[in-house]
């Protein structure tokens, strides 16, 4: 059985992003649809001791309303090392932030590139080594893509070799089953209870922040916080 699952790319994203990863042989970044502003793809929280607070990657989005998330530009340079300083002063307390201090801020160093696309892919891997989660991550841009919601990610998953597709739960809005088991595909929905806490730092425990969170609070021991089946 190979498990594929396929999602746009994200900022930092959340130990729930890094779950999905983990429990796949084949992650596939779906960045050649279209960039919505306000979301995930360039931005994700933190948390601070005033509360949650945003990073937010500047792109260029004005008059580019329809333009898909891999050819979305980075709208200023230096962003990188400002988040980074955010990171520094927010977490520098946390029990495992000196061991990976260097690899993370170096991951930031090096986010230089030109566009979104390439910054998310570049963390995100980069994480993932650091978390030990070793899933091939490949880009929807490999395959060839055809038109329909549900049509594209049987499409997708027929070329990789999937014989099981895990899928986030907001798509069960637009994902029409059937398509899958006409293919000979597993569907499965993941859903996003039943994660364990953690000594988090600035109380209430708050789930839906960045990875860097639970990584730089439980160190080596965060796989078992991220992922909660085998």
């Amino acid at each position: 059985m190979k498990t594929v699952a396929i999602v746009q790319s994200s900022y930092i994203p959340w130990k729930g992003y890094f779950e999905l990863i983990a429990r796949s042989d084949e992650f596939i970044l779906f960045d050649d649809v279209q960039y919505t502003k306000r979301d995930w793809r360039s931005r994700n929280r933190i948390k601070t001791r005033e509360g949650l607070q945003w990073l937010t990657i500047p792109v260029n989005v004005t008059g580019r309303f329809f333009q898909p998330i891999n050819a979305v530009t980075i709208a200023e340079r230096g962003w990188n090392e400002r988040h980074w300083k955010t990171i520094v002063a927010n977490y520098a307390r946390a029990p495992f932030f000196a061991e990976y201090r260097d690899r993370v801020e170096r991951l930031y160093c090096n986010a230089t590139d030109e566009t979104l696309s390439a910054i998310n892919h570049r963390l995100i891997v980069g994480l993932c080594d650091l978390i030990g989660i070793q899933t091939r991550i490949a880009w929807s841009m490999d395959y060839r893509v055809v038109d329909g919601k549900t049509e594209r990610l049987v499409e997708l998953c027929r070329q990789a070799g999937a014989t099981r597709y895990l899928s986030g739960p907001s798509a069960r809005a637009y994902i029409a089953p059937e398509q899958f088991d006409e293919a000979g595909i597993a569907l499965e929905f993941v859903d996003y209870d039943g994660y364990r806490e953690y000594a988090q730092m600035f109380p209430p425990f708050e789930h839906g922040v960045s990875v860097l969170d639970v990584l730089f609070n439980v160190g080596p021991d965060a796989r078992e916080y991220i992922i909660r089946h085998p």
